[in-house]
This record gives structure tokens, C-alpha cells and sequence, in this order.
């Protein structure tokens, strides 16, 4: 797909993604979710992206993990993609927000039941005395949920990042690169070309 300044950017990344897709090895949908603790510290870790439309880049977690605590008291988040096979990097930058429960609710339901029940049974981010705690409590609602579906635990939802900048980087020879970012405005987007 050709760039330019009247590229919608959302539709850029969607090709792409679909290109990493056919490419990739392992999980083209992972992406590096930066947060700031309360004291200034950025904190970085991968998750997977679940979500993608208009509003923007969705991801789950425990709302009890360290990644939520900080997103409930400095609600922004960057993204970053990296598919080296393509030899392609997308920042993302922005606001974030919670998805809605129903929203939540179908994602879930598309978890296969053992994550489902990994949902339940971890205390994401707190100290674990050792593997058989985690064991047990996987056990425990195993047992809970032995017939019928598995609801989704109140401690478990999404975040939404809402974009307000895109950066896209493609490797060129002599590392003479191509990026293009992207800025949300009241009505659309505007581009820039960036050196590399």
C-alpha cells in the first residue's frame, strides 16, 4: 500500500498487520504496551492485540496486574510493532480507555477454556509462593466451572489505546528509511513525512 498524506493510517496498519500474518513466526499481534507508574518509572511489556477498529488498539488483562493499576491512574499508553520479517515498526500513542463489559464478555467467550480458567485462577502481577499455588487455584475453579461455560471473573476486561499519533517506519537501503506519523485532529488525520 502505497503512503502518502492522505493515507488513512488505521486502514495502513490493518495491511500491514495482514502482511505480518503471512510472515511472521510467532504471534504477529504482539505488541510492546508502555505505561508510567506513579512514580514517573515507565514500565514496558508485551501483550497481544485483540481489538482493532476506528477507535482503536484493544488488549486484555487482569485489572488487579501492575499494567492496570498504572492505566487507572495515568489513563495514556504507547504501542510499538515490530515484525522483523518485514523489516516494519508502528508506534502508537494516546488516551486509553476500558472497553465495555459487553465488549469484554465476547472477547472472553473466544478464549479457549483453560485460559479461561487462568482468568479465575491468577492473581496476575502479585507474589507467588510457588507453582503449585498457581496449580491449586486452577484446580480450585476447575472444579467451580466443571460443566457449562466459564463467566468472565469481574477482575478481568480490556483496554482500548485511542490513537492521537501513528508512526510508521520501513527499512530502506542505506538506512535512507521511510516513516510517516500520523496526528488524530477534530476531523481526520494529518500526516508528515519524518527523516529517518
Amino acid at each position: 500500500m502505497h503512503i502518502d498524506r492522505d493515507t488513512d493510517p488505521i486502514r495502513l496498519f490493518q495491511a500491514w498487520l495482514t502482511e505480518a500474518e503471512g510472515t511472521e513466526p510467532n504471534d504477529p499481534n504482539a505488541m510492546t504496551l508502555a505505561t508510567v507508574g506513579a512514580d514517573g518509572m515507565p514500565s514496558a511489556r508485551m501483550v497481544l492485540l485483540k481489538g482493532l477498529d476506528e477507535r482503536g488498539f484493544s488488549f486484555y488483562t487482569n485489572l488487579g496486574s501492575r499494567k492496570a493499576g498504572e492505566l487507572a491512574a495515568h489513563p495514556r499508553a504507547a504501542l510499538c510493532f515490530h515484525w522483523k520479517s518485514l523489516r516494519r515498526q508502528v508506534r502508537v500513542e494516546g488516551g486509553v480507555e476500558r472497553v465495555g463489559d459487553e465488549e469484554a464478555d465476547a472477547y472472553f467467550a473466544t478464549r479457549a477454556r483453560i485460559s479461561q480458567l487462568g482468568a479465575w485462577a491468577s492473581k496476575q502481577s502479585q507474589p507467588l509462593t510457588g507453582r503449585f499455588e498457581l496449580e491449586a487455584r486452577v484446580a480450585k475453579y476447575t472444579a467451580r466451572f466443571h460443566l457449562g461455560a466459564v463467566p468472565r471473573p469481574a477482575h478481568w476486561s480490556g483496554y482500548r489505546v485511542l490513537p492521537e499519533v501513528i508512526e510508521f517506519w520501513e527499512d530502506r537501503p542505506f538506512r535512507l528509511h521511510m516513516r510517516f506519523r500520523f496526528r488524530r485532529t477534530a476531523t481526520g488525520w494529518t500526516a508528515e513525512e519524518l527523516y529517518p
